[in-house]
């Protein structure tokens, strides 16, 4: 979650000797863009799902379709409309024509294909499988984005990654951290956004809080059931703080 404080790294970084360069975290929107996923088995179809959920229009292309994306595309799913399944092999270089591909075909051939392509057209791609030690001595890609386990409740995304190295400890640690946060954390996430929007109707500006104090105080009254406690808590914060620093009209907070 963020309690708009920047995360925490352990330096040295990159640039450091010889140590790599890590990924950079982030969230894509894709709403209406057009993602093209290689592959139809459990992985390939598990992907397009989560590219469904955000709103892409999900081209994918395998020679054998399996039955987890033909359940995808049933009448019975809603987001049907914006899949397109074409049972065929992959055609390079097509995936340099779409914004984000995903190749879960497996066959290690294919996925450094259709990896190559994507880069080379500069979409954002992800390969399912692990690189091989004849990609590596042929320069073939890895690909650019790792996928990590997500975990969402409302508003709230927790996702976890390992770097692409370990996706099994991935979803272990995604699934004890989720576990952790409880049924009601969209319900926090929901005051809390309120809460800032008073503030900045109010002319406060929402970096002057301690957020992490009131944090503690607020989510044990939504865990236990007092959410109109914690609704009056967090209005408190938009009384008049002769210490607080004003918003300008021109202020980007």
């Amino acid at each position: 979650m963020d309690m708009t404080a920047d995360s925490t790294t352990t330096p040295p970084g990159p640039g450091h000797g010889d140590i790599p360069a890590r990924p950079y975290p982030l969230l894509v929107q894709l709403d209406g863009a057009h993602c093209l996923v290689v592959g139809a088995g459990p992985v390939a179809a598990r992907k397009a799902s989560g590219l469904l959920d955000a709103g892409a229009e999900v081209t994918l292309v395998a020679p054998h379709i399996g039955p987890e994306v033909r359940s995808l595309g049933s009448s019975d799913d809603p987001r049907a409309g914006s899949l397109t399944v074409e049972q065929r092999p992959y055609r390079s270089p097509e995936a340099s024509t779409y914004r984000l591909v995903i190749s879960a075909s497996g066959d290690p051939d294919v996925d450094a294909r259709v990896a190559d392509d994507a880069l080379a057209g500069g979409a954002l791609v992800n390969r399912a499988d692990t690189l091989t030690a004849a990609d590596a001595r042929a320069g073939r890609a890895a690909g650019n984005i790792v996928l990590p386990a997500v975990h969402r409740v409302g508003p709230v995304t927790l996702a976890v990654s390992t770097d692409g190295s370990s996706p099994a400890l991935a979803r272990w640690l995604r699934d004890r951290a989720a576990a952790s946060l409880g049924p009601d954390i969209a319900v926090l996430a929901g005051l809390v956004d309120d809460a800032r929007r008073d503030l900045l109707a109010a002319g406060r500006t929402p970096g002057s809080i301690d957020w992490a104090d009131i944090l503690d105080k607020v989510a044990p009254l939504v865990a236990g059931g007092s959410v109109s406690e914690a609704r009056v808590l967090l209005a408190g914060l938009t009384r008049p703080d002769p210490g607080a620093t004003a918003l300008s009209p021109l202020s980007g907070k």
